[in-house]
């Protein structure tokens, strides 16, 4: 009895250092899993993602084109939509490299569109915007002169262009023949005559990445190496700007901290944007935190010295909530936001009818299970919109001021599938199993204790007697 009570009372000492033990191996098992190495949980479903992702198209229709042409009024939007599709998104041509410390991959991008999750239908529901390809035109024509303005102007006019079109939905997304541009490709035969916002979209990948596996460091797990071939771009003004930080936004390392800085690299942007910390949340009975980009993120250069880079004239850089990117899209004057200028400078949204942006429909997030890393619910919001402004030559243009015209938002969403968050809740129990089981044996041994001294004082007493 004595011996058995001094064995317990050693190990009720011991339970310190076996708990630090047992939240060593924790640790080390969540890394070990967590890596884009053959064999680990995470790799298939990291080339083959199980949850259906769905994109949204929202589209803005302009109800009084004449009227905001002729400088008598705002423009009227209604919003359209959305039109919904499934999208899949495998990666191709997965290798390793660098000793498995590092993967190359390209993601494959296919859309189908899901009727019964829509509302109308894209072949036939029309909407009136802004022609896109006659506003790159005049776009790339400014500061060649008066005269060649004018001509291109007549020539525009001779041909029924206008700086507002209609065409249906589906011509919209997928691509329609344009008159103007038919023209010019017998003049540059490098023009495609074809123009749709998600034109040659279905089927693409934005080019190879390469990731970080996570083998040699756990936090560096999912980061971005390289993209086509590069580890930085060279299109902005700035070497901050131009810097390939963070992930994807698939993954990110594992035990993630409230006060961690998540950066995603966007190609949709051609940059790297950042997300803070916002609050606790739970999906699917798995506990996670949700991080969104701040309001910092597309602020100003003036706002935020970050941002200083990305605006390429500085004359004329825009305000708050805003980033041209026409620098990567062939020179057209596209301007990226959130939905309804979110997060934006008021008269951005004041500048139109129909534009009133509400945080929780029109928010980007990404809500993480802090100790895997593993995204569970994820929107990616983001609005095309077109810079209209006054071009010399273009009488089109003479009521023009500056206008951020938007052309449409997107909502790309996915929540985990019922498998795998059934897969994450298996490991977090582990976990947990595994770093709390010395407070477990320490209870038992406490019993055990107590067991002993009852045992040696009921001995004591019978000997007595």
């Amino acid at each position: 009895v004595r011996m058995s009570c001094k064995v317990n009372q050693n190990y009720a000492g011991g339970q310190t250092d076996d708990s630090a033990e047992s939240l060593v191996k924790a640790v080390l098992f969540v890394i070990s899993e967590i890596t884009l190495t053959e064999g680990s949980k995470i790799f298939a479903s990291w080339k083959n993602p199980p949850p259906p992702v769905y994109i949204q198209f929202f589209f803005f229709n302009l109800t009084n084109p004449e009227e905001f042409l002729k400088g008598e009024a705002k423009p009227r939007l209604t919003e359209m939509g959305p039109y919904t599709f499934r999208q899949y998104r495998p990666k191709r041509n997965v290798t390793f490299v660098d000793n498995g410390k590092k993967v190359s991959a390209y993601t494959v991008k296919s859309f189908v569109f899901l009727p019964e999750k829509s509302v109308g239908d894209p072949k036939v529901d029309m909407v009136t915007t802004v022609n896109i390809p006659a506003v790159a035109v005049m776009n790339r024509l400014k500061g060649m002169g008066f005269w060649v303005s004018s001509g291109v102007s007549m020539y525009m006019g001779s041909i029924g262009t206008t700086l507002f079109m209609t065409h249906t939905v589906e011509e919209m997304l997928w691509g329609f023949k344009d008159p103007l541009l038919t023209r010019l490709k017998t003049i540059k035969p490098d023009t495609d005559e074809y123009f749709g916002l998600m034109r040659n979209k279905n089927g693409s990948d934005d080019g190879e990445f390469v990731y970080h596996t996570g083998k040699q460091n756990y936090l560096d797990f999912g980061r971005i190496y390289t993209w086509k071939g590069e580890k930085m771009l060279s299109i902005w003004k700035s070497n901050q700007s131009n810097m390939i930080n963070g992930s994807d936004g698939s993954g990110f390392h594992p035990f993630l901290s409230k006060e961690e800085r998540l950066n995603v690299f966007t190609p949709d942007l051609c940059r790297s944007i950042h997300m803070r910390f916002e609050k606790e949340v739970e999906v699917k009975g798995i506990p996670a935190y949700r991080f969104t980009p701040p309001r910092a993120v597309l602020a100003s250069g003036k706002n935020n010295p970050e941002n200083e880079g990305f605006c390429l004239t500085p004359k004329n850089c825009l305000d708050d909530g805003v980033l041209d990117v026409s620098v990567c899209r062939n020179g057209a004057p596209v301007v990226v936001s959130f939905p309804h200028f979110h997060l934006g400078a008021e008269r951005y949204a004041k500048a139109i009818d129909g534009i009133s942006p509400v945080h929780e429909r029109h928010q980007t997030f990404l809500d993480l299970n802090p100790t895997m890393g593993v995204p569970v619910r994820a929107m990616k919001r983001a609005q095309i919109n077109i810079h209209l402004e006054r071009v010399t030559g273009f009488p089109l243009t003479r009521n023009l001021n500056g206008t951020i015209f938007p052309i449409l938002f997107l909502n790309e969403s996915v929540v985990i599938d019922d498998a795998s968050a059934a897969r994450i809740q298996k490991l977090l129990l582990i976990v947990t199993l595994v770093s709390h089981f010395p407070l477990v044996l320490g209870a038992l041994g406490v019993i055990l204790l107590l067991v002993c001294i009852i045992l040696v004082i009921r001995f004591y007493q019978n000997k007595v007697i």
